[in-house]
């Protein structure tokens, strides 16, 4: 009985030693993460060079300008009439260049899909930072949770191992048999087996959220004691979805893709419009020693401005069928974009019944770790009395620090799951950090219940029937 009591302060003395120095909160090792995961750093290196493609498509609405030079130097041997001397002569020659389209329908169809090449570019980027949020999330909770599973391991060897030097003592004084020796022995070691296992877990989970912020010696900050978890708002699955549905990154990206096929149609159909170019030109020329016909130097220039008129009239059937291309990929955009509807309300309603099917089982794990806790403490006075055996008291332990482990983590998914919601719907932002960040605390820090904002996801639109997160 006596170690039991002294089992929550040993908790906490074997938890504090096995901190680090210095640990971090989630926004810390989120910070760390952009600044180093490579599918991060790729994705905004994408990003940058869609930025530039698009920028790209602007040159088919200005003008261009060109500048050429030349030099050359000529000899003349004559044959006929004899005695006539041979000479040399060189010429110089510059011009300068520019022309100015005035209506190419191509031109323009091109300018505008690389604004929406913009738009896109942000949309992936977006997509991008809302991943690299939700696995750093993830494996930060993951080894929280590795950590809690290996502290309550020890804690229930510890316990066993008083329950088997009890049975130990009985069985001297013969007031047990040797079965209860046994079968506390028997559990002592499946904690062993347990123990070994779950320290092997927690190195692994240490080693993949190190690797995803690159540092050697993370240590998050752990949940807060009786940290009350965000509620569910707002509690209609519909109006999760209806926002998605506005502002997902996959569906605007879907949604631009179609905007950029039709588009592409207009530029197919240009092939049959005629383009119309302002041209201009200055042309400078220097014959040094004349030319073929004349023997004296000569220097003149050129200047010449005019319109340019293009028709084309048979291209071999290429424009028809380009077209024809263009509106079969047109229409697959359109199917593209209906599966990325189809796919983000499918993703968002399992994301929503995950959240809403977490919190109840954490409700649910709150009051069976209230009743282990009361049945452990009645199979304990029952086997001093006499009325109950070890296996009973060995069962209620095992019982309790499972259930403890299961609530620890059913926690930690609740917080991760509103997240992978916000993913879905799409409206997850580096602020969200901050909701669960605040539940966080560092391991010097007295922990005390601290009040959660409600877990709603992020609006970016007015017109959205969702409200922000708010503090409650």
């Amino acid at each position: 009985m006596k170690t039991f009591r002294l089992l929550p302060l040993t908790l906490a003395i074997g938890t504090a030693l096995a901190l680090p120095a210095h640990a971090q909160s989630l926004q810390e090792l989120y910070e760390a993460a952009r600044g180093y995961d490579a599918a991060y750093q790729s994705a905004k290196s994408q990003y940058d060079a869609n930025l530039a493609r698009a920028d790209q498509a602007t040159a088919g609405l200005l003008p261009s300008v060109n500048l050429s030079a030349g030099a050359t130097t000529n000899r003349i041997d004559y044959q006929e009439p004899a005695g006539t001397p041979s000479r040399s002569f060189d010429n110089q020659n510059a011009t300068l260049s520019a022309t100015q389209p005035l209506y190419r329908s191509a031109n323009y169809a091109t300018y505008e899909q690389g604004r929406k090449q913009v738009e896109l570019a942000q949309a992936q980027l977006q997509a991008a930072e809302q991943d690299l949020i939700v696995r750093v999330s993830q494996a930060y909770f993951d080894v929280l949770a590795a950590q809690d599973t290996l502290t309550f391991v020890q804690a229930q060897k510890t316990a066993v191992a008083e329950q088997l030097a009890s049975a130990k003592r009985n069985f001297e004084v013969g007031t047990a048999t040797i079965t209860d020796t046994r079968e506390a022995q028997a559990r002592y070691d499946l904690v062993i087996a347990q123990e070994i296992a779950a320290d092997n877990d927690l190195r692994v989970k240490k080693l993949a959220l190190n690797q995803l912020v690159g540092k050697t010696d993370t240590a998050p900050y752990p949940l807060a004691s009786g940290a009350a978890l965000p509620p569910l708002l707002p509690e209609d699955v519909n109006a999760w979805i209806q926002q998605a549905l506005d502002q997902h990154p996959s569906i605007r990206q879907a949604r631009l893709g179609l905007e950029v096929a039709e588009l592409e149609t207009d530029k197919a159909k240009a092939g049959h419009k005629p383009t119309l170019d302002l041209t201009a030109s200055y042309g400078w020329n220097r014959n040094i020693n004349g030319n073929a016909l004349v023997a004296s130097t000569s220097t003149y220039n050129v200047a010449s401005v005019g319109v340019q008129f293009n028709m084309p009239l048979f291209a071999g059937f290429a424009t028809q069928n380009r077209v024809k291309e263009t509106v079969s990929l047109e229409e697959k955009a359109r199917s593209d974009l209906d599966n990325a509807q189809r796919t983000v309300s499918q993703a968002t309603r399992s994301a929503y019944f995950g959240v809403v099917s977490g919190l109840g089982q954490v409700k649910a794990l709150e009051a069976a770790e209230a009743s282990s806790q009361s049945a452990l403490d009645a199979n304990k006075l029952g086997y001093q009395v006499g009325v109950r055996i070890n296996i009973d008291v060995l069962n209620s332990q095992s019982q309790l620090y499972q259930t403890k482990r299961d609530l620890a983590k059913a926690r930690y998914d609740v917080l991760v799951g509103g997240l992978k919601l916000r993913q879905a719907n799409g409206s997850l932002k580096t602020d969200d950090l901050q909701t669960v960040n605040a539940l966080l605390v560092p391991p010097t820090a007295p922990a005390g219940g601290t009040p959660a904002p409600a877990m709603a996801p992020t609006t970016t639109a007015p017109a959205s029937p969702v409200a922000p997160a708010q503090p409650r």
